[in-house]
């Protein structure tokens, strides 16, 4: 019976996972119910196991479900079937912490979960616990690389909400705390993720948080620059583009110009066509107007740079997401871009001219969709 309930738990962390699907693309809720019903028959199965990290995940499980129940016109019926009409989601997560109270393993999992859900205090809190229980970074790495990123998350977000006005600076107490956790896993377990992690955190601690234009620690960026390379060595390091993001943005503020578009066109050519992130794009076009308002490039070295990079860009990225990027380089660097029309007029290249500002040109939700920030995961 207990290899029964295992598969019962299989079972349902796959359906949930088809109906977060579903329900991020906007399906219609009768095509999810039958299986949003059968998900909770099945967490109730498992509810029964001998098995503590099956019960403590289903109770969490269960909690999710719940939670989602909102999504649909009227209460699924599956909800009552099973007993759960009244049941409040947070009794279910507290349910399933209690039950992982003394099992370190069990509670990184569960606050993996709750940061993935978006419950930031609960996951700190339960990797708080975790690490009470076991503070040796080297057996409980993952207590550390979850708090830091629930640190580093509530960081950008405070970040993006100061950007469009809407709150104070960001905490920069966020970026210690993820520091000082990184820097105790870097030490016993490096890997890919733990190097681009504390690069970004280094990167955000060595400039301005506004415009992320001036540089306020020069050893910070030394220092992210150099965790960068670390990542850069490993097997997969060489394919992330977020990599070479981080990397281009470490340099331009540095003034390196050249190497900084060096980084960016790598961001564009390891982008996947239909990616929904042309950031690096637009930071390779600031790179060139920086060296050519610096005469480190000529105007027809500009004018064929831009041909080539933006008619790459126009068959990787969708068409409202590119033209929301060009805005932004636009409102930015308008004195640049002005001069940038008159030299490709003069190399007789106004259609190149003409497919610029009609890229840029606004219409519709794409001039007003939010811009979004690439997530640095592996």
């Amino acid at each position: 019976m207990e290899e029964k309930r295992g598969w019962y738990f299989t079972m349902a962390t796959l359906f949930i996972r088809l109906d977060g699907i579903f329900l991020e693309l906007g399906r219609e809720e009768q095509k999810r119910l039958p299986a949003f019903n059968r998900t909770l028959a099945l967490l109730r199965q498992v509810l029964k196991s001998s098995d503590p990290q099956h019960r403590a995940l289903a109770w969490c499980y269960l909690g999710m479900l719940l939670e989602r129940k909102h999504t649909f016109s009227t209460t699924p019926m599956g909800v009552h079937d099973c007993g759960y009409s009244g049941t409040d989601p947070l009794d279910c997560f507290g349910k399933a912490i209690e039950i992982a109270k003394d099992q370190p393993p069990i509670l990184n999992r569960l606050a993996k979960i709750f940061h993935f859900l978006g419950k930031q205090d609960m996951a700190i809190g339960t990797c708080n616990m975790s690490l009470d229980i076991l503070r040796d970074p080297e057996l409980n790495w993952q207590a550390y690389c979850t708090r830091a990123k629930v640190h580093i998350t509530a960081y950008l977000h405070d970040l993006e909400r100061v950007k469009m006005g809407l709150g104070g600076m960001p905490d920069r107490n966020h970026l210690a705390c993820a520091k000082a956790d990184l820097e105790e896993v870097v030490k016993v377990c490096p890997g890919l993720k733990t190097y681009l992690d504390i690069g970004q955190v280094y990167y955000y601690m060595g400039v301005d948080a506004m415009q992320e234009l001036l540089a306020v620690d020069e050893a910070a960026l030394n220092q992210a620059l150099v965790f960068l390379a670390k990542a850069g060595e490993l097997e997969l390091g060489a394919t992330l583009p977020e990599l070479q993001l981080l990397r281009g943005k470490c340099l331009r503020i540095k003034g390196e110009e050249a190497n900084a578009a060096a980084c960016f066109k790598r961001v564009v050519e390891l982008d996947d066509a239909g990616c929904s992130h042309p950031e690096g794009f637009g930071c390779l076009l600031e790179a060139l107007l920086a060296q050519w308002s610096q005469a480190q490039l000529s105007d027809g070295e500009l004018g064929r740079e831009v041909d080539a990079w933006l008619r790459r860009a126009q068959g990787k990225y969708p068409a409202a997401r590119l033209r929301q990027e060009l805005q932004r380089v636009w409102r930015g660097h308008t004195g640049e871009v002005l001069g940038l029309a008159r030299a490709l007029v003069s190399q007789g290249r106004p259609a190149l001219v003409r497919l610029l500002f009609e890229t840029m040109e606004g219409d519709g939700e794409g001039a007003r969709a939010p811009r979004g920030r690439r997530a640095f995961s592996v």
